[in-house]
């Protein structure tokens, strides 16, 4: 793998906020910030029935949920993985971050683009105090207003 490999799916029955284009530009935008010369990563836009199932079977959460990432490479290995964004989820809880839902499905993609990448952060109330967090609202601004110019 020597390049950038962005795929990103609607789900049955989903209509996402956001063109799935720009899901993917969003992701090559991370991929590129990161310094990132090769990657492969796949982005599901899936509604809570779909989301609910991955977060039970692999995690063993009840309910939907609105991100889950999977990375697949081994370490020393350029980036392969999975990201899963529940779009109902997304929209549910936009208002409550003050963001439009186009803007939180981008915010939930660079999440768990950035999980797929390594990155972490708490459980807890941490959360939003954390290197990811602080990284990932970063890297969605410049991607809005790049999008702006």
């Amino acid at each position: 793998m020597n390049e950038i490999e962005v795929e990103v799916s609607v789900g049955e029955g989903v209509t996402p906020p956001v063109q799935p284009e720009r899901v993917g530009a969003a992701v090559r935008h991370v991929l590129a910030a990161e310094g990132l010369a090769a990657a492969e990563i796949s982005v599901a836009l899936v509604g809570d029935e779909e989301i609910a199932t991955l977060n039970q079977d692999y995690l063993q959460h009840e309910g939907p949920t609105d991100v889950i990432s999977f990375a697949l490479h081994e370490d020393g290995d350029p980036p392969l993985g999975d990201v899963y964004v529940g779009v109902d989820q997304a929209v549910r809880q936009a208002a409550e971050f003050g963001a439009t839902p186009a803007e939180e499905v981008l915010r939930l993609a660079i999440h768990g683009t950035l999980h797929v990448l390594g990155y972490d952060h708490p459980i807890d109330a941490g959360r939003t105090e954390s290197e990811m967090f602080a990284r990932q609202e970063e890297l969605l601004r410049a991607f809005l207003d790049g999008a702006r110019e």
